[in-house]
């Protein structure tokens, strides 16, 4: 799937639910390979690493002292902190006006590494042979363009993602097929409808948290656990982003492998060329959690995998 992938988270997720549809089927009942294995291997093999294809001052001024623009260029990272609750139920990443609206968006993948070496993107746990076919199957996308759309809506609070439209555009355009049936906000205690309403904002505005049904036996859940922003060298025309995500896989058959989680981050660097194009770096860094990686202490909270992305985007005519 899209490590997101997003887009992504993001960008290969959506393999994911042709791994797991084909693996799931093939389960003995019982069998000596469990089901939890099953579903790990699929997302291990299908993400290329675990992937899932970011206004907190805190962050910009905590002990990295990085700049958000910076991490992109960074040979490792360390994931971010999470936000504070600001309280008020709205929040989200807010985007400059010139990001309004829909853009015909073409994105390559330039860059993979594995900063910590490959067994720690081999799955839960830590297999050298699952990371080896994982990150040689990542490998075959380097340089390939994906066309998609993707689109950003004005809202009373500020220029938002439209969460539900770009994740959906995300899997199905990096899957070749049309693999999503669904995608819907859920509410949560930052970022949820009726305090939206109460607020002054709309039905149809963006939130922070989605819930993505596959065209087969999966589900993915995601919460955003951080964000900050930030405008390069104080050019309105150049502004940085990152967002932490903790997505929650899960078969939706009669399958009894419980749920697996991830973490990544995605860090944005938006270039407005002029009103109608913007040239768009994105990095996107996977970290182990602690409820599904048997190396998570060794990792000591340090990216596993990162990989590097250019976009070209274009408003729809």
């Amino acid at each position: 799937m899209m490590l997101h992938f997003y887009l992504t988270t993001l960008s290969i997720l959506a393999l994911f639910l042709t791994k797991v549809n084909a693996l799931s089927q093939q389960v003995p009942e019982p069998s000596t390979k469990s089901r939890r294995n099953v579903l790990q291997q699929a997302i291990i093999t299908s993400t290329g690493s675990t992937f899932l294809l970011s206004s907190d001052a805190a962050y910009a001024t905590s002990a990295n002292k990085q700049s958000i623009a910076s991490r992109i260029y960074a040979d490792s990272l360390t994931m971010p902190p999470p936000s504070r609750a600001n309280g008020d139920g709205i929040d989200n990443v807010f985007y400059p006006e010139w990001m309004n609206g829909c853009w015909d968006v073409t994105q390559t993948l330039t860059g993979s590494s594995t900063p910590l070496g490959l067994k720690f993107i081999g799955g839960p746990a830590g297999s050298e042979e699952i990371a080896a076919a994982s990150f040689k199957e990542q490998q075959k996308q380097l340089n390939v363009p994906v066309s998609l759309k993707l689109r950003f809506v004005k809202t009373k609070f500020g220029v938002a993602e439209d969460r539900l439209f770009n994740t959906k555009q995300r899997l199905n355009n990096f899957a070749g097929r049309s693999v999503v049936s669904s995608v819907e906000y859920a509410n949560v205690g930052m970022s949820n409808r009726a305090s939206t309403l109460a607020m002054g904002g709309s039905e149809d505005d963006p939130l922070q948290t989605t819930i993505v049904r596959f065209k087969g036996p999966a589900a993915q859940k995601t919460f955003m656990l951080s964000h900050g922003e930030e405008y390069v060298d104080g050019d309105s025309n150049k502004f940085a982003t990152y967002e932490t995500l903790r997505s929650i896989f899960a078969l939706t058959n009669q399958s009894s492998a419980p749920p697996v989680t991830t973490d990544s981050e995605s860090i944005w660097l938006f270039d407005k060329i002029d009103n109608d194009n913007i040239r768009v770096t994105l990095r996107i860094a996977s970290y182990l959690n602690a409820q599904s990686d048997t190396l998570y202490f060794d990792a000591k909270n340090i990216s596993v995998a990162i990989a590097d992305y250019t976009l070209v985007m274009k408003k729809c005519e």
